[in-house]
């Protein structure tokens, strides 16, 4: 049995390259149907056809980046991570106009700072307090959006 060596490659980075190089295409392809126009008179396809270009290299980029080195190898997932930060905006998105933005903004706080195994109860709420009064202030006081900051599922 004869055993050829082969080049290194790092299979994570070449995988991730892969799959950037299949969104832009996925999304290019997307936008065949759009006027695409000129830089000067652009059409509603241009931007999306320029991000899905630059996609591409990018991903592109980083699969050639691949081949020239060693795996690393993958560590632990972190389910908990995933348990807790994933929902979060989807919790949000769900809840916000019923709830209002301060309401689902602090229960999403809480949701998400359950991902790390070090965050204790007390500075949970310290974190949701500090980012609702500060997200509040920014996006409804400071740059005037349009938001209920309290919902209709509240009573209010």
């Amino acid at each position: 049995m004869s055993t050829r060596p082969t080049k290194p490659r790092d299979t994570t980075d070449l995988a991730a390259g892969l799959l950037l190089m299949a969104a832009a295409a996925f999304f290019g392809w997307q936008t065949r149907e759009l006027e695409i126009g000129s830089s000067l008179r652009m059409g509603p396809g241009y931007f999306p056809m320029l991000l899905s270009g630059l996609l591409f290299i990018l991903g592109a980029l980083v699969a050639l980046k691949s081949l020239g080195r060693e795996d690393e190898p993958f560590g632990r997932i972190a389910w908990r991570g995933i348990l807790f930060i994933l929902p979060a905006p989807v919790f949000f998105g769900l809840t916000v106009r019923g709830l209002g933005f301060v309401p689902a903004l602090f229960v999403t706080t809480l949701i998400a700072a359950q991902a790390s195994v070090r965050m204790r109860p007390l500075p949970a709420l310290g974190l949701a307090v500090a980012v609702t009064i500060l997200s509040t202030l920014i996006f409804s006081y400071g740059l005037g959006l349009p938001f209920r900051r309290f919902g209709p599922w509240l009573g209010m």
